[in-house]
């Protein structure tokens, strides 16, 4: 430990120890360089970005409200944009008025406000096996017991979620329902009644993140859970997958009464999410702008989802299992039991492409075969390549 080190780790508090590095962060370093062929980070596409449109609102705006721009304001959020949000999500069905909503630095911010809120240490949480990095580090540092649940083809096995209810007290259920990060598979109506119904009965609340929900490729939309019980669901959803995640602009739908206890944390947290980024977005939104972009994105990921599928077919070997994603940004792969990903990973960069291996995304660390990849950042000619060379690499271990 160097001399710095040695000085600061005497203050820094208990809870402090919890705190861990994202492995995806970590890798998109190493995949910075040019030549590597990156399915690692869950990044939108940057060519799909309406850097025109930004730019026309700024434009406008600056001159005409520049001043209430570049000002503080409300922790609750930009009164036009949650009113176009409340008007927006109708069309799902969320019975969300504008003091319902509350805007964030990205859904990021909303997971780490749900802990901050919620989790005392050894609460019992719920989660997917595999379930979304970020929301395990935003929770880590109030020691939660994690409580994984297995996933099929049709997300999580409510039949798992049941019995860890029947065993002792739960304080939420966290459910990725559309196009899950990491695994791609979409949650049915059927087991979305399933888990509203189950967090009725056993006395806790649901945490339903969506971020992906816009991106849906073939198939009908599917009602959130949010509309079959508004007074037990915390919704979360983001632009960043949608307009840009450079905003870092999320918003939480919840019961009135918990919106004020989000709005005192986030007071002390930031005072407020960005003013301009929310006029910008505001804006876009009310020009129409917002849903024809998120028409073209769904074409053009659809198109690299398909690529990728049709080429993982061609030159993955046999013994591989992988997800087949309606929509969003990734798919899951399932490689045999004695490969280990982790491990793998260096000799992928070797050849040039980076995918993020799979354990980082179970709470116990299982999963140690499996890996996310993500289609949306990676041109199609890339994708091709990209899936040949993985498609080798597996063929020289299995």
């Amino acid at each position: 430990m160097n001399q710095n080190a040695d000085l600061w780790e005497r203050y820094f508090s208990e809870r402090s120890s919890r705190i861990k590095s994202s492995i995806i962060r970590e890798i998109l370093k190493i995949t910075e360089k040019p030549d590597v062929i990156s399915f690692a980070g869950g990044l939108p596409s940057p060519e799909m970005f309406p850097i025109r449109e930004f730019e026309e609102a700024a434009r406008y705006l600056i001159p005409k409200e520049g001043k209430k721009m570049l000002q503080y304001s409300a922790t609750e959020g930009f009164p036009p944009l949650k009113k176009f949000l409340s008007e927006y999500m109708q069309k799902y069905g969320v019975p969300a008025e504008p003091e319902n909503i509350l805007l964030t630095n990205g859904s990021q911010q909303a997971l780490d406000l749900i802990g901050r809120l919620f989790i005392n240490e050894g609460d019992g949480v719920i989660v997917s096996g595999p379930t979304y990095l970020g929301a395990l580090q935003a929770w880590d540092i109030y020691n939660p017991k994690y409580l994984s649940v297995d996933m099929d083809d049709d997300g999580m096995i409510v039949e798992q979620i049941e019995g860890y209810l029947k065993r002792g007290k739960v304080k939420f259920i966290y459910v990725l329902p559309n196009f899950h990060n990491p695994a791609g598979v979409t949650l049915p109506l059927e087991r979305r009644k399933m888990i509203v119904e189950l967090a009725e009965k056993y006395d806790c609340f649901i945490v339903e993140d969506d971020p992906y929900g816009e991106l849906r490729f073939e198939g009908e939309d599917i009602p959130p859970l949010i509309t079959m019980l508004k007074e037990r669901v915390i919704y979360l959803s983001t632009f960043s997958k949608t307009l840009a995640p450079g905003l870092r602009l999320g918003w939480i739908t919840a019961p009135e009464y918990v919106i004020k206890k989000f709005v005192q944390l986030k007071q002390g947290a930031d005072l407020h999410t960005g003013t301009i980024v929310q006029y910008l977005a505001w804006d876009l939104c009310e020009r129409g702008i917002f849903r024809a972009h998120v028409k073209k994105i769904r074409e053009v990921y659809k198109r690299r989802r398909d690529l990728m599928l049709e080429n993982m077919e061609k030159y993955f070997p046999e013994g591989i299992k992988w997800t087949k994603p309606q929509g969003g940004l990734f798919l899951w792969v399932i490689l045999p039991e004695h490969i280990d990903t982790y491990q793998l990973l260096e000799k992928a960069v070797e050849l040039k492409v980076a995918y993020v291996p799979g354990s980082p995304f179970y709470p116990d660390g299982r999963g140690k075969n499996t890996m996310r990849l993500n289609f949306s950042n990676a041109t199609e000619e890339n994708i091709v390549e990209g899936i040949k060379r993985l498609g080798e690499l597996f063929k020289s271990v299995i």
